[in-house]
This record gives C-alpha cells, structure tokens and sequence, in this order.
C-alpha cells in the first residue's frame, strides 16, 4: 500500500500558497485494508476514508466510466490494482493532477509542474467532456489564479460541451456551489468571462449573459456596456473583500437592463422592477440561499433610488429605509450600501470618486433609530394614528439629520 498526497495541496505547495486541505490517494488497498487501520468510512458512491487522528480524506486509487449524461452519470471502480496514473488521468487539471510520494518524490505524468510554472489551464486528457461540473470548475480556476489562462485546446472543449448540451445537465446544486466559490475568489470577473467566452454562461445565466451588448444610460459611462460594468462590479466587492450576499447582489443588480426593449437604449426607465422580479427568479432556479436571494432582489430594486440620496426628500428616505427593513435588519441594509458603492465605483475612473449616498443613508437610518416609537405610541390618544405620527416623526428626525437634506 502506497498513499500520496494529490491535488490542490500539490499545486499550491508548488505556488508558495497556503495549503489548505490534504487529499490523499492511497494505492494497492483495499477497504479491508483500510478498516484493519482505523480509517473510518464516508464515501457513498467510492471508497473514501477519514484518518483516525487527522481526519483527512483518504481515497483509494479509482477509474472512472461514463454511462449517461451528466456529472452523476459515472460508474466508479475502485481496487488494489488501480495505478497511481490511473487515477491521475481522470483529473480535470494538469495542475491538479500531480501526486507527491510520502518522501517527497512528484509524480507528475500530465506535465501539470510545467503548466503552473507557464500558468496555464490544461486539462488532462478527453474524459474532461464527461463531467459538466469542469467547466465552472475552470472558470473558479480563472477566478483564483488572475494570471493564469485557459488553453486554447481546453476552452475549445468546453465550447463543444457547451454547443453539444453536456452543461444542460447540470444541477442547481452544484451551479450554485462553483458560483459562490467562484465569486468568493479574487477576480470574480474572470469566472464570468471564461463561462461567456465558451458559450456556457447563455446555459447558466441567461438573464447575466444578455446584459453584454446593453448599453448603459448616458449619464454612466457609455463606453461600456452593462455587461462589463458588471465584471467590474463584482471585482469592486472582491477588492472590498464583501461577503457573498453582497457579492451576488453586485451580479444581479441590473438584470432588468436585459429586458429593456432595443428602441429605449441607452434608457433604462423602470428597470428595477423587472431586475428585482428577475433577481427572485434568478435565486429561486440557483436555489440561492435566502439571504444571497434577498439582498439581491433589494439591490436590483432599491439601487436606483440609493444613488439619489443626496436629492431625495426626507419622506421619500424614510419609505427607503422603510421598504428595505432597515430599522429591523440593519446589518443587512449596511450590505445593501455596500452592493450599491460597488455599482457606483465599477465604471471606469469612479473606483476612487467619492459616494455620499452611503453616508448619507446610514446617518438617516442612525436619526430615525432615535425615534421612540413606543413612546409615541402610548402619547398618542388615536390609536388609528399611530402609524402616522411615527412616520411623521422618523421624517423629522431624517430632515434635521446631518446632510439630509430637505
């Protein structure tokens, strides 16, 4: 029985980066073997096992068949006599597909150390096209590594997986899994533009592949189009290091754009309502966490009129703050303003421009939080009133808050 450690802690040990888990492929064992050792099973569709003190995953040496379409159609053989290169083989990178021995020694049959050293995504070999999850795998990759590129032979192969329906068969589950990844890494842009450029994303994300070749309004930049501002969205909440409500809210932000009718460009009038509905239909086909869903349905709606703040009167501010729950959630409306400055700074030139629009909402949201609603409620003789004079009186706080003007 040999064990080696293989994949993602390889290649970035290789990188100088933080190795953060350690998968294992132990060859020449069988479960038995394992067993007999104290490892614990927990694969269900091949024999993986947790080590007894460590707690990482160990696997035995497998091959792979594909038998339907999709990445659950695969038949998995798992025994003593699968090679070290066999199992290599039905990896998706060559960069993921290098195993180091328990003295050190690389075993490299793919070519994956030149590959890093060329920054490059390669994939290993034709059994790629069997499993759809590889292409948002790459496109995380390009996410990840900012200075690596996709192999020309590899992106022409996700092409055909895209043009012949192999993506089609791909499970909200595991869309939405690699997407959250992907927007989790530092160029969150590159996933988006490895998915366009290979046809995958129109399968994907229609709503956000339709936004390239929308103009944006006049009073923007016109020189890109929404679908670039939204690459450049999406890096600003990167860059910001947002979590990844904010995140996704910065991706759907303006799929009502994609809905307005030709003859109306560069004019986006009442697009925030579509984008809100869009954004909610967008989540629920993902099976977005609410969370995620949530804000981005907000920031479709409500970023419009966040923009505005400084001209806004202070009842239109208060039905805002209203609208948006922001006296109950008010960490969630924070990430809302946050979803919104990157909007702002995703043109280009804005990156640095100031935004009062935040400002000036969080000291409107800090005013009408000092009001006493129950005070008001208990002085108040016309119960029917009480709705009213609250308003009244949170629009008095907005009105004398600082820069809020009337």
């Amino acid at each position: 029985m040999k064990i080696y450690v293989v994949g993602g802690a390889v290649r970035d040990r290789l990188l100088g980066l933080p190795v953060q888990d350690r998968d294992h492929v132990v060859v020449g064992a069988t479960p038995e073997d394992m067993l007999a050792r104290g490892f614990k099973p927990v694969g269900k569709d091949f024999p993986v096992f947790l080590h007894p003190e460590t707690h990482e995953e160990y696997a035995l040496a497998r091959t792979e068949r594909k038998t339907a379409p999709g990445y659950k159609g695969f038949v998995f053989h798992a025994a003593a006599d699968v090679t070290l290169e066999e199992d290599l083989a039905r990896r998706d990178l060559t960069i993921n597909a290098i195993a180091e021995a328990e003295d050190g020694t690389l075993v490299d049959p793919f070519n994956g150390q030149a590959d890093l050293a060329a920054r490059v995504l390669r994939h290993v070999g034709p059994a790629f096209a069997e499993d759809p999850v590889r292409v948002l795998r790459v496109a995380r990759f390009a996410a990840r590594f900012a200075d690596f590129q996709v192999a020309e032979e590899t992106l022409a192969l996700m092409r055909l997986m895209a043009d012949n329906g192999e993506v089609d068969h791909l499970v909200p589950e595991r869309v939405w899994q690699e997407l959250a990844r992907g927007l989790m890494e530092a160029r969150p842009s590159r996933m988006l533009a490895v998915l366009r450029e290979c046809g995958a994303l129109a399968k994907i994300l229609p709503e956000l592949d339709r936004l390239f070749g929308v103009p944006q309004p006049a009073e923007h930049h016109p020189e890109i189009d929404t679908g670039a501002h939204i690459l450049r969205v999406v890096d600003q909440a990167a860059a910001r290091r947002f979590p990844l409500p904010v995140r996704y809210a910065a991706l759907l932000h303006d799929l009502g754009k994609g809905a307005t009718p030709h003859a109306e460009w560069p004019h986006h009038h009442g697009h925030e309502a579509t984008g809100a509905a869009l954004a909610e239909t967008v989540s629920e086909r993902l099976r977005a966490p609410a969370d995620c869903r949530d804000l981005a349905v907000l920031a479709a709606r409500e970023h419009g009129v966040i923009h505005d703040a400084a001209q806004l009167r202070p009842a239109t501010v208060v039905r805002l703050l209203e609208r948006a729950d922001a006296l109950r959630r008010p960490e969630r409306f924070g990430q809302l303003l946050e979803a919104c400055e990157c909007d702002f700074r995703g043109r280009p030139g804005w990156e640095d421009r100031p935004w009062p629009a935040g400002d000036i909402l969080r000291r409107a949201l800090i005013a009408v939080q000092g009001v006493d609603a129950g005070a008001i409620a208990t002085a108040t003789t016309d119960k029917a009133r009480i709705p009213e004079r609250i308003h009244e009186a949170r629009v008095a706080a907005v009105r004398h808050a600082p820069s809020c003007a009337d």
